[in-house]
């Protein structure tokens, strides 16, 4: 899904601001403009202003959030619904702080953005000057690169390797801080003619005798499975990939960030494994003898007990960022490149001779997946059921809308029971689980989708960290659809605590009977706010939400507080002892070949 933007703007947008006098605020703009930047999401301050003045004659549209980490969030939404490079920007100290945990979460998830903060004058850097932080320093870990700009010459070059660094390789983070007195002070703006980097050269094709030893260990595999991660969306390879299944008829899973790079319905599908995984898509890791790993990186969450891993299996890990290959896992093949490539470059190798026959390795795992498929019971004191909220809404809304989460219960309900089967529709908070992410990346998709459906699917906790971006919404006419799964608890905790601390609830009890309001709190934003309490009220409050496109919408369902999510591998345990209810597992030995 990523879309290198191109560090060489049009002719004519060059060599009319080429060797022009201007600030170096207006070189920032300028660059901006060039490099092909649409919307950024931010908030001005102090250090940061100089270059609000010429943003207001700018062809970018900025939009006003109202919390920078709100801000950052949009900027991810709008990289992952797109393609392209996320914009946020901030102010110094407390502005480029609260930037820190969505930086934190594109870098964890992979996510091309790049944050633009200003900085205080270079003479008071190091002085604990008022709203002065080493914004440059904090994120140094969580991002794949960063700048700090003292000189308003060095700011053009500074945005070209931005936008090259973040879109390019493993996607990622980037952080540019610029000083306000290199803001203020005059230049001549020089666009560069290259792209120079010394020791940054992603390595995108696949060795050849990689890919030959790879389609060696295909060929003498009974029971080989593609294990599909994130990186396989991020480099755009979901059509690469389902053929690479028709020809090799292997059974394939995708981890969460992955969930939409191959149709749910199709034959060789088995789901998303991991801790809150199908049964299908866990045995077939762990029953495997060979896992075709491509763009993703053996997470905690998939993996669970490491040493119990896929016991039997030999590992292919194919993965654009080097740094991933045998760091959990130890790779018999490793292969460094770009999904899209590594995988038409198996495909090309296979084709020489026909596959084996894994027919009998595929109808296991069909027969786990059918004697184990996920759902769930309808709550037994009538309350409304969580799932089917879900399910109804991605039944209603359909495959074509994009679809963000919050974290917790409600973000493994909409991975299961959601029609996620295109590639870059699904977006969540993965590797950091960030409450609050939903409603303002939701904001960013839509941003950068603007005819397209875009719902949030929202927990009543993480809800209450970002709401305010309702009125960021309102007021740019930003139309989402917001779903609270209202239980009135922090529900992935309390479903802990019910399940490992003797249901001793400490501190997971929202107590919010109506406080807030949010059908209330909706209206006071300039939504429409509306509520369903009863299976009966589901589809009416949907379809009234659907039928609205002028205005943002906030949809409570006030739900059952004790639903949990099934099936659950307990941190720290093998993905041996998964279970599909409280106290049920599925009869592994039973089920073996």
């Amino acid at each position: 899904m990523v879309e290198t933007q191109s560090a060489q703007p049009p002719a004519d947008a060059a060599s009319s601001a080429q060797g022009t006098e201007m600030t170096g605020s207006q070189a920032l703009v300028t660059a901006l403009e060039q490099v092909g930047v649409e919307v950024i999401f931010g908030i001005p301050g102090g250090a940061i202003l100089p270059a609000y003045d010429p943003l207001f004659d700018s062809s970018v549209r900025h939009i006003l959030t109202r919390h920078e980490q709100g801000a950052g969030h949009a900027a991810q939404g709008y990289a992952m619904a797109t393609g392209k490079v996320g914009v946020c920007m901030a102010t110094s100290g407390p502005g480029a702080t609260n930037l820190v945990t969505p930086i934190a979460d594109a870098y964890m998830d992979s996510v091309p953005i790049v944050a633009i903060t200003g900085q205080v004058g270079s003479a008071a850097i190091g002085t604990d000057a008022f709203q002065e932080a080493d914004i440059r320093g904090i994120t140094m870990p969580i991002t794949k690169h960063n700048f700090l700009i003292t000189h308003a010459a060095d700011i053009p070059r500074a945005i070209v390797e931005a936008f090259h660094i973040a879109s390019t390789g493993r996607p990622g983070p980037v952080l540019v801080d610029i000083t306000k007195d290199a803001l203020q002070a005059m230049t001549t703006y020089q666009w560069p003619e290259e792209i120079d980097l010394p020791g940054y050269h992603p390595v995108t094709k696949p060795h050849t005798k990689q890919i030959k030893e790879a389609a060696k260990l295909i060929r003498a595999a009974q029971r080989p499975t593609l294990y599909i991660g994130g990186g396989v969306i991020k480099a755009n390879a979901a059509w690469e990939l389902r053929q690479l299944m028709q020809l090799t008829k292997i059974p394939a899973v995708t981890t969460l960030m992955a969930r939409g790079a191959i149709d749910e319905g199709h034959e060789l599908y088995m789901g998303m494994p991991g801790m809150h995984g199908d049964v299908a898509a866990v045995g077939a890791l762990q029953r495997s003898d060979l896992l075709i790993t491509i763009g993703a990186r053996f997470d905690d969450r998939v993996t669970g007990k490491l040493d119990s891993f896929a016991p039997d299996a030999k590992v292919i890990h194919a993965d654009i960022d080097p740094a991933e290959i045998s760091k959990n896992r130890i790779a018999d093949v490793p292969i460094v490149g770009d999904a899209k490539e590594v995988i038409s470059a198996l495909i090309d190798v296979l084709n020489d001779e026909p596959m084996p026959d894994y027919s009998a390795w595929t109808s296991y795992l069909q027969g786990l997946r059918s004697k184990y498929p996920t759902g769930y019971d309808e709550p037994e004191d009538g309350t409304l059921s969580p799932q089917y909220v879900i399910e109804r809404i991605g039944e209603i809304a359909g495959p074509d809308a994009y679809y963000a989460a919050g974290v917790g219960q409600h973000q493994m309900w909409a991975a299961h029971y959601l029609p996620l089967s295109k590639p870059g529709h699904w977006l969540n908070s993965g590797g950091l689980g960030t409450m609050g992410y939903c409603v303002p990346a939701a904001m960013g998709a839509k941003m950068g989708r603007p005819d397209a459906v875009v719902w949030g699917i929202d927990g009543d906790g993480c809800f209450q960290m970002t709401n305010q971006e309702l009125a960021t919404c309102t007021v740019e006419q930003i139309p989402i659809k917001i779903a609270v799964i209202n239980n009135e608890v922090l529900g992935m905790v309390r479903q802990w605590q019910s399940l490992f601390y003797n249901q001793r609830y400490s501190n997971t009890d929202l107590h919010s009977w109506r406080v807030p309001d949010f059908v209330k709190l909706a209206d006071a934003m300039g939504a429409v706010g509306l509520r369903a309490e009863s299976k009966e009220e589901v589809d009416d409050v949907i379809n009234q939400a659907m039928a609205i496109n002028d205005r943002p919408v906030v949809v409570e369902f006030v739900v059952a507080k004790d639903a949990m999510v099934w099936p659950m591998v307990a941190a720290g345990t093998s993905n041996d002892d998964i279970k599909i209810a409280r106290g049920l597992a599925p009869q592994w030995e039973e089920e073996i070949l």
